[in-house]
């Protein structure tokens, strides 16, 4: 029995999403927008220089499958690819362009009903809401109660927040309530603790996720996150893959932030990562042990956190070609029948207005190990992978989708 293997690189979206005007986001296109920054020279620093290079991942089709999505070939990607390629692109169904929404999603379970959002007002948050915080989490109040960039407020705002105590709340454009606290000044425990609390009373909004952003640091000049973030999300839908797994009594490995994203309902093992490098070498661990029949799914959060929120056209670029150079390792680890598929959730164009995530299509790439390959074309649903993933496995069908046509 064969196993399968999603692989999310998180917000690593191939543009042309059909309603992305509704959202704000009409022209983002993350992977071609991208190469075309790097064909002009945008993307250089001192870590790399010209045209964007990722030929492990065109080899699978990734090129085609930016084709299929917006009918442009991005500069550096080609149409040519390896036999066994599975390629093609998918739309997301789910009123959303966040994390939760575009893994449930991929995982063949959309979310029923659209996330509640925070208004961009000063303050963002409903005061029903951040009186119930300070009084449960026994806080001496709050900072930010914003939209606000993780990094930028936690520079402005750290040092008030180690000298009164006050976490600093802030959201974005997505259904977030993100909580920042010093690790040590006011601890690690305590901020979960308070982001549980958090999580409980935003149910009422309907908030997607509230995230614990514990950062370290003596000051301003050397304040920084650490990797001990943690998801506190509304529970998926049922019916997803992880759900099919344990009820087949199969292993399943949730690498990454993937636990967090499903509210660790059967997810299995779970293993997290500093850094993308990190997540790869779970990926090859648990691929070497992995048995028959078994489930691993991986997201790599640094496209998304580390440079499409930040705008980094060169940093961007040089954690994909990364990743590329990473990507014959896990092919190795692959047994004959192994179906591998990488995706993405969203976009985040690094080019584009604002530092906010970008409602595109997600690019399909990968391959059937030793099989024939696919062109599996326009998706209509992100369902259909975890449909397909389903049928490979011999799962019982997720909640929706339509599953490719594999050989």
């Amino acid at each position: 029995m064969a196993r399968a293997l999603l692989i999310v690189l998180d917000s690593v979206g191939c543009g042309g999403a059909p309603d992305a005007a509704a959202f704000g986001d009409e022209g983002a296109d993350t992977l071609g927008n991208l190469a075309r920054a790097c064909a002009r020279g945008a993307g250089d620093n001192a870590a790399r220089r010209g045209p964007l290079r990722l030929p492990n991942l065109d080899a699978l089709g990734l090129g085609r499958a930016c084709e299929i999505s917006t009918g442009a070939l991005p500069p550096g990607l080609t149409r040519a690819m390896r036999a066994e390629a599975v390629f093609g692109c998918a739309i997301e169904t789910a009123p959303g362009k966040d994390t939760p929404s575009g893994h449930w999603e991929m995982a063949g379970a959309p979310a029923r009903a659209p996330f509640g959002l925070f208004p961009d007002t000063v303050p963002a948050f409903p005061r029903e809401l951040t009186d119930a915080l300070i009084a449960r989490a026994r806080l001496p109040g709050l900072l930010g109660l914003r939209h606000a960039a993780g990094v930028p407020i936690v520079e402005e705002l750290g040092e008030a927040h180690v000298a009164t105590g006050k976490p600093i709340v802030y959201t974005s454009v997505d259904s977030v309530l993100q909580i920042a606290a010093h690790e040590t000044a006011f601890g690690l425990e305590r901020l979960y603790e308070t982001c549980s609390i958090a999580r409980e009373i935003a149910d009422r909004w309907n908030v997607g996720r509230v995230i614990a952003r514990p950062f370290v640091g003596a000051s301003r000049a050397d304040f920084c996150r650490t990797p001990h973030r943690r998801d506190f999300p509304l529970p998926p839908p049922p019916g997803n893959l992880f759900d099919r797994v344990a009820q087949a009594g199969r292993a399943a490995y949730a690498l990454g932030k993937i636990g967090d994203i499903f509210g660790h309902r059967a997810t299995g093992r779970e293993i997290k990562a500093a850094n993308n490098d990190g997540v790869v070498d779970a990926i090859l661990a648990a691929l070497d042990e992995a048995p028959d029949g078994a489930l691993v799914f991986a997201n790599l959060v640094d496209f998304d956190t580390d440079y499409g929120h930040r705008r980094d056209v060169a940093g961007y670029a040089a954690a994909l070609e990364s990743f590329d150079r990473r990507l014959p390792q896990i092919e190795a680890r692959l047994r004959s029948g192994d179906l591998m598929i990488i995706a993405a959730d969203h976009g985040n164009d690094p080019t584009f207005r604002g530092t906010d995530h970008t409602r595109e299509n997600a690019p399909i790439a990968g391959l059937l190990k030793g099989g024939r390959g696919a062109d599996v074309g326009r998706r209509a649903s992100f369902a259909d992978i975890g449909q397909t993933v389903a049928r490979h496995l011999g799962l019982a069908p997720v909640a929706q989708g339509a599953a490719f046509d594999l050989a």
